[in-house]
């Protein structure tokens, strides 16, 4: 059973009686551990997408099934609980809380997951590890570097051990080294048996996917399987 599974998917936004399609009917699975990039020119709907298979806003026709579950089974709160423990999500402006420290910013999720109070702190500390960043624990966020803001996103993406992380443009805000790094860290967890799907219109970052979905106009123009380690730069995926 595929992880995400969406048939005929689309999202209309309707204002002043006036319908944008934004998604025209998607069909596609994406299986557990695979590494997904979607690709397209602005206003494709690469965002609408991840915000539709994240759980942050619902489709208006079609079917979609996470886990083997149809969304529309699920109330308002059903889904934030489960984009809570399943999903963790990656946004460009990283989405920080001002003033906080590291560690709070990670420890956040933990206050919606149910999980014993008692076991946060080693939780948090394992996902500050894990993206390299325990020297900076208890600094602010607002005194890091962009880079470092970007792990701190990924370690609170992390607290919950999701089956999924999805990432809207990470390295959008990054200088080219910074996002190098970034894509390191993201295609290692990948590595280790995450589930990532990653939207981006710039190539170097989606040529660490192993498939690249293309969209233009709400469509998939193209759905290609890619070897990343064997294929960056080659000329089909760009």
């Amino acid at each position: 059973m595929a992880l995400i599974e969406v048939k005929k998917l689309e999202k209309i936004y309707g204002e002043d009686g006036v319908e944008t399609p934004a998604l025209r009917g998607l069909t596609f699975n994406i299986e557990k551990a695979e590494f997904v990039a979607v690709m397209g020119p602005s206003g494709c709907g690469k965002s609408t997408l991840l915000h539709v298979l994240g759980f942050l806003d619902r489709h208006t026709r079609g079917t979609y099934l996470f886990d083997g579950k149809s969304i529309d089974q699920y109330s308002d709160d059903d889904l934030a609980t489960v984009r809570n423990k399943k999903m963790g999500l990656v946004f460009q402006m990283f989405n920080l809380l001002p003033r906080t420290t590291v560690f709070e910013n990670v420890k956040l999720p933990l206050a919606y997951s149910g999980v014993k109070e008692s076991l946060w702190d080693g939780i948090v500390m394992n996902a500050i590890k894990e993206v390299g960043l325990e020297h900076r624990a208890f600094h602010e966020t607002t005194k890091l570097s962009g880079g470092e803001r970007q792990r701190v996103a990924i370690a609170r993406a992390l607290v919950n051990d999701p089956q999924v992380i999805f990432a809207d443009e990470p390295t959008g805000n990054l200088d080219s080294k910074s996002g190098g790094q970034i894509m390191e860290l993201i295609e290692n967890l990948h590595e280790r048996g995450r589930t990532i799907i990653l939207v981006t219109h710039e190539t170097y970052t989606a040529e660490y996917a192993e498939r690249i979905i293309r969209l233009k106009d709400g469509l998939v123009e193209a759905d290609l399987q890619v070897h990343a380690r064997h294929h960056r730069g080659d000329e089909f995926i760009k």
